[in-house]
């Protein structure tokens, strides 16, 4: 038995609906998922699998939810190691521990090449900074401006699929899994 992490990209299926992490956790469970749990509202799984490919995983997810709510979403899974790995790897601690809300990690089905991070960097503000470490791309976002061009340059169309996590979250689920 193996412990994974799942996020989705995006729990909104339109106009004013989300997914409840209720159905979401039923979703899985019914996939043969086992100790499934949710971390807040926003696409968080941690659930027990028999060894498998993480690719398979994503699709087998990605399949239930389409059946389950009508949607495409892209689900980005890692093992429990390798979680624990990428928390541990963060590369702003100080800012982490001063506002671990304004530092995100975009979380990679692919790694990115290291070449891609320069197009980034020119997208950040005097006070945002950006570090690409095993292929996840880490940002701190300005605590002065209430948006940043980050945001658009580290997407889908430039990056590839992925999906970002602020370092309280990152936190939280290395501790579900670490347990």
């Amino acid at each position: 038995m193996q412990t994974y992490v799942a996020l989705l990209y995006s729990i909104i299926l339109g106009e004013g609906r989300r997914v409840v992490m209720s159905d979401l956790k039923a979703m899985a469970e019914g996939l043969g998922l086992r100790n499934v749990r949710t971390l807040v509202a926003t696409g968080n799984l941690v659930f027990e699998s028999d060894k498998t490919t993480i690719s398979a995983l994503e699709k087998r997810l990605e399949a239930a939810f389409e059946t389950a709510f009508g949607r495409h979403v892209d689900i980005i899974v890692r093992g429990a190691g390798d979680w624990l790995k990428l928390a541990s790897c963060n590369p702003f601690p100080r800012e982490s521990a001063e506002a671990g809300d304004q530092v995100a990690v975009r979380v990679m089905r692919k790694p990115v090449a290291e070449d891609a991070l320069s197009g980034l960097q020119t997208c950040a503000a005097e006070d945002e900074k950006v570090l690409l470490v095993g292929g996840d791309i880490w940002l701190v976002f300005s605590r002065e401006r209430p948006s940043s061009r980050l945001l658009a340059a580290a997407s889908h169309k430039r990056m590839g699929i992925g999906t970002s996590r602020n370092w309280n979250t990152v936190q939280k689920l290395a501790e579900m899994v670490g347990s």
